[in-house]
């Protein structure tokens, strides 16, 4: 069982916990381990895996927050994607995701690629449905704003 729940949602997971972590494979494994080590599961194991997931991403968050303060050293800035195909350009996604408020990316990224439902991302980061919704909504709209290619209007020749 966990290893089927870790084939169909670790990949989004990590894509999850990438828009906070650089260390997103690491948290996602940790959430995961967690899991294994619960002595009854939650009745909902995916939404908890994005909780954990969450919850960790901010602790490591505030940590690198901290690190920074004392510390000078460049970041680096990889693809949130971690394979490139024909469906999905990670190079161009990422800089759309990055470009979204905090909120918006969160309720993008759990409801697109975890598939969640915005009653389990209203759990999940404590807002209500309706506060979801309009991130959900405003990062779509945003998304599109940023992907749509402008098509020159060809007029027909006399």
């Amino acid at each position: 069982m966990l290893g089927g729940l870790y084939r169909l949602h670790a990949p989004a997971l990590r894509l999850f916990a990438r828009s906070w972590a650089d260390r997103a494979d690491d948290v996602v494994h940790d959430a995961f381990l967690r899991l294994a080590r619960q002595k009854t599961w939650p009745e909902n194991p995916v939404a908890w895996l994005y909780q954990v997931v969450r919850n960790r991403c901010r602790e490591l968050a505030r940590q690198e927050e901290r690190r920074e303060r004392h510390e000078t050293r460049a970041r680096s800035t990889g693809y949130w994607f971690s394979k490139v195909d024909e469906v999905i350009d990670g190079r161009l996604a990422t800089e759309c995701l990055a470009s979204l408020d905090t909120e918006e990316r969160e309720v993008v990224v759990a409801r697109i690629w975890g598939g969640l439902t915005l009653e389990e991302i209203s759990s999940l980061i404590g807002s209500s449905i309706a506060t979801v919704h309009r991130r959900y909504q405003s990062g779509l709209i945003s998304l599109r704003t940023k992907l749509e290619t402008p098509c020159e209007l060809m007029s027909p020749k006399d």
